[in-house]
């Protein structure tokens, strides 16, 4: 299994843009997307329509599901660093999300809760190390990195697009159980593919523990146990939303106390750093919360306010529209994105990641308003355009693509080399509280909605979007007049 063959310098010293252990990488979390956005595009549409939720409640439900999920990630991320390593906790975190797959697929009403507790321990451990190995294909200070990282955000979301329009179309015309089972089948695909590639890798993402070490195989088990043990108690936690509030009013100054205890390990100099990265960190959150209204509140958008019209002519789901658009203009734009990086970098005015994540925020706000915009295009009976959401979507790609990819890059670049799996586990923490903060938003756009006219449900969506927009904005100038603080921060790091 950890075959040393092939060399870090010879993976490193690639020729051309991309080195080709990318590619086997990305096929792997491209399976893992397909599962993870299927997942993702079913739940707020599953807790309405079958288990008979209020919005509200659905929406504080999801935030909820997605905040633990993104919380494992700086747990795994940590396991992985200081024990597993990237490989092994990959592995496990496959096994974990097919069993809570398979779970779902049995009887996703009765099973729910452990089904999704099974997925959110699982993703914790694969998600935060697979973007990890992908950083270390490279040297430091090599400008195809922002590039690469790019072209494997468009790959996975090959799946993303695939999940998000595949599973939610099975569950609403065919069967619920038939759905998460699909998410099962592809999900044992990724893992396949991981197993078959990851000799490829050389060192990459192998056990910081020497293989002599007596206590490795003891450490490893317990890890394997302990994530078993705590299923029950997330499956407490997530389905009582209240328990969701006190981990997430503990684990964010709880970690916070953690870096900066590891902090004082490292010079002046790699402070500055990652006093820069917690700026991106704390950014992102907000970035996040607004984002991540697709899981949610447009998730409900979209099956109720809707038609099923594109361009005139395309008759598509519109829930389907709503979890797939965003990754097929990803991967549309995704590469073009990075090409123009490298052109502008070579001309040496490529603009600073902080600006980048300035831009960011302004397509997001942008976005947000046409969303808003939706409302001077309904019908009598409060339906409105799908062409017009759609375009919506095409202009939060943008955005997503200024900040998202860039933010993975600049987490491997901001932190020493033994501190970048807590780093990026620390970048998906964030993403747990801007998945927690978009579940509270969501919830309060739609909380007059139980017994609301479909005219009522698009007026209060509306106007939550047109709020988001202005906070949008306003965050996307603040950073763009602090990016020459941050850029003294980062030093050397573009």
């Amino acid at each position: 299994m950890e075959n040393k063959a092939i060399t870090l310098e010879q993976i490193q010293n690639f020729e051309g843009k991309y080195p080709k252990q990318l590619w086997y990488l990305f096929l792997s979390e491209m399976w893992e997307r397909f599962c993870f956005y299927g997942m993702r595009g079913m739940l707020t549409f599953f807790m309405v329509n079958q288990l008979m939720m209020k919005d509200d409640v659905a929406n504080l439900q999801y935030g909820a599901t997605q905040a633990f999920v993104y919380a494992f990630t700086f747990i795994g991320g940590l396991f992985a660093d200081k024990i597993l390593g990237f490989r092994k906790s990959l592995f496990w975190g496959g096994l974990l999300m097919i069993a809570g797959s398979c779970i779902l697929a049995i009887d996703p009403k009765e099973f729910f809760f452990l089904g999704i507790s099974f997925n959110i321990i699982g993703t914790g451990f694969f998600k935060p190390n697979i973007s990890t190995m992908v950083g270390s294909l490279y040297k430091d200070g090599d400008n195809r990195r922002d590039a690469g990282f790019s072209l494997f955000y468009s790959g996975i979301n090959i799946g993303a697009l695939l999940g998000g329009y595949a599973c939610i179309a099975i569950g609403k015309n065919y069967s619920w159980n038939l759905a998460f089972g699909f998410a099962a089948i592809v999900m044992t695909i990724s893992l396949l593919t991981f197993i078959f590639t990851q000799k490829k890798l050389g060192p990459i993402g192998l056990s910081p523990f020497k293989d002599d070490h007596k206590n490795r195989k003891w450490y490893e088990y317990a890890v394997y146990l302990g994530s078993l043990f705590i299923i029950p108690v997330i499956m407490t936690m997530v389905a009582k939303t209240q328990y969701t509030d006190w981990f997430m009013y503990t684990i964010g100054p709880a970690t916070l106390i953690y870096l900066f205890y590891e902090m004082t390990k490292y010079t002046w100099i790699e402070r500055k750093k990652l006093l820069a990265a917690l700026v991106f960190i704390i950014f992102s959150i907000l970035f996040w919360a607004f984002f991540e209204q697709s899981g949610g509140s447009l998730s409900l958008f979209a099956a109720n306010n809707l038609n099923n019209q594109m361009l005139g002519v395309i008759s598509l789901d519109p829930n389907g529209v709503n979890n797939a658009a965003n990754s097929l203009f990803v991967i549309i734009f995704a590469p073009i994105v990075g090409i123009i990086w490298l052109w502008l970098s070579k001309r040496r005015i490529e603009p600073n990641t902080v600006v980048k994540f300035g831009l960011g925020f302004i397509f997001l706000s942008l976005s947000f308003y046409i969303f808003f915009a939706t409302v001077f295009f309904a019908n009598a009976q409060g339906i409105t355009s799908l062409d017009v959401f759609t375009l919506a979507y095409l202009v939060i790609t943008f955005g997503e693509l200024c900040l998202s990819p860039i933010g993975l890059s600049i987490m491997t670049k901001l932190s020493p080399k033994p501190l970048q799996g807590v780093m990026m586990g620390m970048w998906f923490l964030a993403s747990a509280y801007g998945q927690y903060v978009a579940g509270i938003l969501g919830a309060g756009m739609s909380k007059l909605n139980d017994g609301a006219t479909l005219n009522e449900k698009l007026k209060a969506y509306t106007a939550g979007y047109k709020q988001l927009a202005i906070y949008a904005l306003i965050a996307g100038v603040i950073l763009l007049l602090i990016s020459p603080l941050v850029k003294k921060l980062m030093q050397e790091v573009k």
